[in-house]
């Protein structure tokens, strides 16, 4: 279970995990999204960076969170596994990720665990970035452990991409070290202009219907490129801390009569640019998109346009649900995490080792007695998916 850094909504991906000999099988069950209540989203909203908060609000947020995340737990494992889930993994929801020099210092992730077991009954994995911090990486980008061991058979050099707020590439290629990292923002500044806009009437630019509408402005895009994150060596993260809706502020003020439409084509060909000259530094052969922003036909089309001759595929194409993708990598940790099988990727995360990650809530029933394959397996296999719930 995730929220991502919209802030909007949860989802829930259900899934088999079975290893069998050096493969881990992922068989896709479903997936589930529900709104966060109105006064969460706003809460949220309120008090995420730049803005100051209080600990009174970071504690009714940690709650309202993980009651969001509770109930959905709950409808997954009636409609999506028959009332026969074994665990949850909760990712949370991201509200800080401190960042100093190019060094992650702390990564802050709300949804309190302890509702979503007192709900389901069921054992709890969460906090899944927090071991890597401690262990010198970026935690972040954690789906990289799946993407690793997903692509690894293609035998060629593939980029993993996901788009959602932040735009994040794991890169994986024959006899060398996989890389992963951060590319830059993909739908935190669109939503954020979009919400802006139309003072949150419209929560994003619907198939980028209003940025096709427009012209890139190339001075500015000039501007936005000239932001020192893209210049940074991997491994590297970010999220709204940086690419927050004051981000803009200083890049637009000399921009007054700038249209709407012309703003979005341009920081959708920001994404397009950014997450292209990421491939072909890379010498990324083919590219496989999944993420929130795969819905957008004019990001995609943009991207093709910047990628050239790589082709880019959506992960459905090769099995994995696009919209549950970053769900199922975090099944996947959770699983891991149960079976005492360390999961982060140091060259990916940047990390001095890999590591167990994430915290332990017990269900009902206590602990769970799940045996656990004698080594991390090192391929994963996408099985045929149950339904298209």
């Amino acid at each position: 279970m995730m929220s991502g850094t919209s802030a909007d909504a949860v989802d829930a991906a259900a899934a088999d995990l079975e290893v069998h000999d050096d493969a881990v099988h992922l068989r896709p069950l479903g997936l589930l999204s529900e709104s966060y209540p109105a006064a969460l989203v706003g809460a949220l909203r309120t008090a995420l960076p730049p803005a100051a908060t209080t600990l009174e609000a970071v504690c009714r947020l940690d709650t309202g969170v993980g009651q969001a995340f509770a109930r959905l737990a709950a409808r997954a494992d009636a409609e999506l596994c028959d009332g026969r889930a074994e665990l949850v993994v909760s990712h949370g929801q991201t509200v800080y990720h401190w960042t100093e020099d190019g060094h992650v210092r702390g990564t802050l992730q709300l949804g309190q665990p302890a509702w979503i077991a007192e709900r389901t009954g069921l054992p709890v994995v969460s906090d899944l970035r927090s071991r890597d911090v401690a262990a010198g990486g970026q935690g972040a980008p954690l789906v990289s452990a799946l993407d690793v061991l997903w692509l690894a058979g293609r035998g060629r050099r593939s980029v993993a991409l996901n788009l959602g707020g932040i735009a994040n590439v794991t890169v994986v290629a024959p006899g060398a070290e996989p890389v992963a990292f951060d590319t830059g923002p993909a739908g935190a500044l669109l939503d954020a202009v979009v919400q802006q806009a139309t003072d949150g009437v419209q929560a994003y630019d619907v198939d980028g219907a209003l940025a096709a509408a427009g012209r890139v402005d190339e001075d500015l895009l000039a501007a936005l490129l000239a932001d020192p994150y893209y210049a940074r060596p991997a491994p590297k993260s970010t999220g709204k801390e940086l690419f927050s809706p004051a981000y803009l502020d200083p890049v637009l003020a000399g921009r007054p009569g700038l249209a709407l439409e012309d703003l979005l084509a341009t920081l959708t060909d920001l994404t397009a640019a950014t997450v292209a000259a990421a491939v072909h530094a890379a010498g990324g052969q083919e590219v496989v998109a999944a993420g929130g922003g795969t819905r957008n036909p004019t990001l995609l089309a943009r991207l093709r346009e910047r990628l050239g001759p790589v082709p880019l595929l959506v992960s459905d194409e090769l099995g994995l649900p696009a919209a549950a993708k970053e769900a199922y990598a975090f099944a996947l940790l959770g699983y891991f995490t149960l079976v005492g099988l360390p999961a982060s990727v140091p060259s990916c995360t940047g990390a001095r080792h890999t590591s167990v990650l994430g915290s332990l809530t017990p269900g009902r029933d206590g602990w769970p007695r799940w045996g656990g394959p004698p080594a991390r397996p090192t391929r994963l296999v996408v099985d045929q998916e149950r339904s298209s719930r």
